[in-house]
């Protein structure tokens, strides 16, 4: 008799992994085997064998609890699952950022169980006991950071799907056909998340808003807008609200405020500044001290609480500053009327105004709404001809007026004596470890079109310190006066630098010949300022200055008042921008407030406002920057022929970021087009080593490249190399 072949033996699989998830997602629901093998698709008798072996061994070894004969629960001491972000990756991964854990968890693409980046996620995690780094599997998505996208359609038969030129998108959305809207072949459009059924590969959507066509002008401005969620233009019922608010002045309202119509004021701004939120006046008293006010946009008089213009601007909380165009937080008849304070007008404002001796120590201060009559507006490149001439008379290339003009001797007086006070404040500040933050602004010279001519730096020199160091007096000293009183105000806070980041930095600073001194605290701001004082004008400024910003922890808003590191203040606020940023006008409302003599106001809810605000702060900021971006690229296609010379900013294991010296533009050459040798990425070095001659391609090295593709949807530059600058 024949013998029966056997089938070989199958590994017994483990699923003891997958039902603590399963028990972990429905922590207070008990499981038996057939419930568990139904939620992992198995029915046949092998598995469910196995299923029971592993349910006893787990509750045996007391990581699950058998509730009643033959169910189990999740052991609550034993969940393996925690609450935190998703931070995605360019490459399909991401990590999983929670306190819990020191260092981030891995989540590998076939693990995000259609998670986004910023996605709130209940995350299981493996091996956080074993050594090896934590890995973790998203099971639930608890909150989606965003449901809105930017992207380009490419429309089918019955169907569409959005593809975004985000990197950190990982997926298209799908768009059936009755979700289409108007939009046509390749429009760049706005998508809203629906639905992301369990079984789909992409997420389903509807076309919200068709921005235009890829590449043109105003739609790559209005995508950057959208894909930050920013507003690109008032509700109509706002505007409307907006334009019947009475802004003439009244004389029963210039009665309840102090009039400081005939002390000398006028306002420094840049040239093509059109709201003016803040005036300075000057006055010498009898016992030879300075009488100097800081006068600031009673934006808060028109803004009243409650309004459904106050709502827009609180949700916007902010202006947001693209390279062709301001999007204001405030509608146009306040922004760039009622509340800019234009010359020769009477306007309502808020004032923080001191006594200052000739050393510029305060010894006197006063807050309070007032009325001012400006006397002249001046742009910083008028001052600071000013300053550094003491002439009077201003020449026709510099003036805003488009002929020359003389300035009356008074004003000269008083620009040179405030020069003079606000070198001494900026002193003060940086013996007390205040960082002197100047770094190179790009910026571009538009056509009517809105095409870049060219490029040209923008530097912060005497008049701009001027204003800067009275606005910053009068933020710390309000900031101070509610400060000291322990009511409930709204700070702007800075914390200590991420030390990490420092020793990282120093890694990179080293191979310049630079190095910070980590012995204290005094020390360390003492050590980055030399730093980048001596960086100025180098090739190296524009990486070392942005490397210093980023080993910065980053400024918000908050109750909890912590100081502020880079200025070196025990007490700062926000007061003096209230037509671009929300904050200030809380901090006017909240100070008016307590001089009348209220009580301190809930904690709580202000500290939620300041979250949205600081939430709001950064988003404004990504969408400046993607519009500089947008911009370099622009300029640069029309440069696609011309050899530029450029600095090593950055080396990855792909490629090299390149800064072209003479416009700050920076773009990448992949490691594969590099053709004079075969390169490869030393991490120890920071740098490419190549094969065959052993030379680097380093940080800060020189070469030439020329513009190999500029992505105006993608907002990227490739370089190619041309050879190295010897």
């Amino acid at each position: 008799m024949s013998k029966r072949l056997r089938k070989p033996i199958k590994k017994e699989k483990d699923f003891s992994d997958k039902i603590i998830k399963i028990l972990s997602q429905s922590a207070n629901k008990a499981f038996n085997y057939k419930q568990i093998g139904a939620k992992l698709e198995l029915d046949d008798t092998q598995s469910r064998n196995q299923i029971i072996k592993d349910l006893k061994i787990l509750a045996a070894s007391k990581k699950i609890i058998e509730s009643e004969p033959g169910k189990y629960l999740i052991k609550a001491a034993s969940k393996e699952y925690y609450e935190g972000t998703i931070d995605m990756t360019g490459r399909k991964t991401a990590y999983f950022i929670c306190p819990e854990f020191e260092e981030d968890v891995f989540i590998p693409s076939n693990n995000l169980n259609h998670a986004l980046d910023k996605d709130t996620v209940k995350v299981y995690v493996y091996n956080k006991r074993s050594g090896r780094r934590a890995e973790g599997e998203v099971i639930e998505v608890i909150e989606r950071y965003k449901t809105d996208f930017v992207g380009v359609i490419d429309i089918q038969k019955n169907f569409s799907f959005v593809s975004t030129a985000n990197p950190k998108m990982y997926t298209d959305i799908f768009i059936p056909k009755d979700k289409i809207g108007e939009a046509e072949q390749g429009d760049v459009v706005l998508v809203h998340i629906e639905d992301w059924p369990s079984r789909a590969d992409s997420p389903f959507g509807k076309v919200v808003k068709v921005l235009g066509k890829p590449g043109e002008h105003d739609t790559e401005i209005h995508a950057i807008l959208a894909e930050y969620g920013l507003p690109a233009e008032f509700p109509i019922e706002v505007e409307t609200f907006a334009q019947k608010i009475d802004t003439s002045i009244q004389a029963n309202e210039i009665a309840r405020r102090r009039d400081m119509r005939d002390t000398l004021t006028f306002t420094i701004d840049p040239k093509d500044a059109k709201d003016f939120d803040d005036a300075l006046s000057f006055k010498k008293l009898e016992n030879g001290n300075y009488e100097i006010g800081v006068h600031i946009a009673d934006v808060s008089y028109y803004l009243e609480e409650g309004t459904i213009l106050d709502d827009e601007a609180y949700q916007r909380a902010t202006s947001v500053y693209l390279v062709d165009r301001v999007v204001p937080m405030l509608p146009e008849v306040l922004s760039n009327f009622a509340c800019s304070l234009r010359p020769q007008e009477e306007k309502y404002t808020f004032s923080a105004i001191f006594e200052i001796t000739e050393k510029s120590q305060v010894v006197n201060q006063w807050f309070g709404r007032t009325v001012i009559f400006s006397d002249q507006r001046f742009s910083y490149e008028e001052a600071q001809y000013i300053i550094e001439t003491k002439d009077n008379a201003i020449p026709v290339d510099i003036s805003i007026t488009g002929s020359s003009y003389v300035v009356s001797d008074e004003i000269v007086a008083a620009t040179l004596k405030m020069d003079q006070l606000a070198k001494i404040l900026r002193r003060n500040r940086m013996n007390e470890g205040a960082i002197s933050f100047d770094k190179v602004e790009v910026k571009f010279n538009l056509d009517q079109e809105g095409e870049p001519e060219g490029v040209y730096f923008k530097i912060s020199k005497d008049a701009n310190h001027l204003i800067e160091e009275f606005m910053l007096l009068a933020n710390r000293k309000v900031a101070e006066f509610i400060g000291k009183q322990k009511k409930t105000f709204i700070y702007r806070i800075h914390d200590e630098p991420n030390e990490d980041k420092l020793i990282a930095m120093q890694t990179v600073i080293a191979k310049f010949g630079y190095k910070i001194d980590f012995r204290n605290k005094g020390d360390i701001s003492k050590s980055l300022n030399n730093l980048l004082a001596d960086v100025v004008g180098k090739k190296e400024q524009n990486l070392i200055d942005t490397l210093t910003i980023r080993s910065m922890s980053k400024a918000k808003y908050s109750t909890d008042n912590i100081g502020h590191y880079g200025l070196a203040f025990d007490y700062y606020s926000h007061f003096t921008s209230p037509i671009r940023r929300y904050p200030d006008v809380m901090v006017h409302r909240l100070l008016q407030y307590y001089l009348d003599g209220g009580k301190s106001v809930d904690e709580e809810t202000y500290e939620t406002k300041c979250l949205h605000s600081s939430t709001m702060e950064g988003l404004a900021t990504n969408a400046e920057r993607d519009s500089i971006k947008y911009m370099q690229v622009k300029y640069m296609q029309n440069h696609q022929d011309q050899e530029f010379l450029g600095v090593i900013s950055g080396v990855t294991e792909w490629g090299i970021y390149v800064e072209i010296i003479e416009n700050k533009c920076e773009g990448m050459v992949r490691t594969r087009d590099i053709k004079e040798d075969y390169y490869t990425f030393d991490e120890k070095q920071y740098a490419l080593i190549g094969a065959n001659s052993n030379r680097l391609l380093q940080l800060g090295d020189e070469i030439y490249v020329k513009v190999k593709n500029a992505d105006l949807v993608k907002k990227q530059l490739d370089f190619n190399f041309i050879r190295r600058n010897e």
